[in-house]
């Protein structure tokens, strides 16, 4: 039997982020009342799912799991089916009773939904956690890095951009005033753009450049604004031509460490100029210091963002992949050699202190393996 959903929208061309109601809990447990109907199911009748272009799929223990939705909250989870034969790639999403391939989710057929929008309701969360978890952290990303993004936390400030009826990219950010993690009371003393990310074929055209404006306006009133370190290659170049387009926020961006005092930030600007010229590293090294205050660093802060965290449950299909496809969906350090026109941020995208991290692949087993999370990067 196929299962409902296969690979078209519902009737009226209508999706998830246009069609979704109801309460998380109750759809959560709507998914779990189906999975347990699936163990009983015989082997010998499974319900096969079917994406146009790909083979059939059956609906069976080995090709479904769990993974927790948002960052530090275990108890609320996902449905996902994943390719029997590659289990890092992730099928489709189960919600509100049926099966909605990856393509589905992150479409749209309102016509108002356009532009930078921000994330407010839960069926747009699902569309950031599959942005960011699925598409980038497994599709999109680099096989040859293994840093990707952790899952955004369930009040996460993020902002998606669609285009064409579609969500193309994103950005988060973490608040003046919120909390750096969940094991202190430190909290980050300016607004800074944690995490970004283009979709593959959305990339170098500007969309990079579009989100970064987007996050100076959304400040216009704060004296300085942050981006998560490290910031990859390719993030700087993004900065060094928003910069340049832009001369009146070269003294407003830094790089920062969380929680973001005098003694962490560093002038992107300043920066830029720093290694653009031979002679210019020493002199601008002492203009840095000039502008830090002489505050030692918090080193333990800096360890907290860099610890191990593991999401249980969860295998390869979040694994190591944030930073897959050149690159382009990693941290802020994105690590293609590509020119300051690819400001889109070809990793993926971000760097985010909390929000990204370093996984080891998990056997077939597993959605997600565990890495030592390393959060702080930006991708284009």
């Amino acid at each position: 039997m196929e299962a409902e959903g296969g690979g078209r929208a519902a009737a009226g061309c209508l999706y998830l982020v246009d069609t979704l109601v109801g309460d998380p809990e109750v759809l959560q447990a709507d998914a779990e009342t189906y999975y347990e109907k699936l163990l009983k199911k015989p082997s010998s009748t499974p319900d096969v799912f079917s994406i146009p272009g790909r083979e059939e799929v059956k609906l069976e223990d080995s090709s479904v799991c769990f993974v927790p939705l948002y960052r530090n909250n275990p108890t609320c989870k996902l449905l996902l089916l994943t390719d029997p034969k590659d289990k890092e790639t992730v099928l489709a999403v189960y919600l509100n009773q049926r099966w909605w391939p990856v393509e589905d989710v992150v479409k749209t057929a309102d016509p108002s939904r356009d532009g930078l929008i921000s994330v407010q309701t839960f069926r747009e969360r699902i569309v950031l956690f599959v942005l960011n978890y699925v598409i980038f952290g497994m599709l999109e990303g680099s096989s040859a890095n293994d840093a990707f993004f952790l899952p955004h936390s369930a009040t996460e400030c993020a902002k998606i951009l669609w285009r064409n009826s579609e969500a193309v990219a994103f950005y988060s950010v973490k608040m003046k005033g919120s909390l750096c993690d969940g094991t202190t009371s430190q909290c980050y003393l300016l607004p800074v753009l944690d995490t970004i990310f283009v979709r593959r074929k959305y990339r170098r055209g500007g969309l990079g450049m579009k989100m970064l404006h987007d996050f100076c306006q959304s400040f216009v009133a704060e004296d300085a604004l942050g981006i998560s370190c490290p910031i990859s290659a390719v993030m700087y170049q993004v900065c060094q031509k928003f910069l340049q387009t832009y001369p009146e926020e070269q003294k407003r961006l830094w790089e920062v460490e969380a929680p973001g005092d005098w003694s962490q930030r560093v002038n992107i600007w300043l920066k830029i100029q720093m290694e653009s010229s031979p002679s210019g590293k020493a002199e601008a090294g002492s203009r840095m210091e000039k502008a830090q205050t002489s505050k030692p660093r918090q080193s333990d802060v800096d360890q907290t963002n860099k610890g191990v965290e593991c999401i249980p449950g969860v295998g390869k299909v979040a694994g190591d992949s944030t930073e897959k496809e050149d690159d382009t969906a990693a941290a802020a350090g994105t690590r293609s050699s590509q020119g300051p026109e690819q400001e889109d941020f070809e990793q993926g995208a971000g760097h985010a202190q909390q929000s990204k991290g370093f996984r080891k692949r998990a056997g077939p087993g597993g959605l997600v393996g565990d890495k030592a999370t390393k959060q702080c990067r930006i991708i284009p």
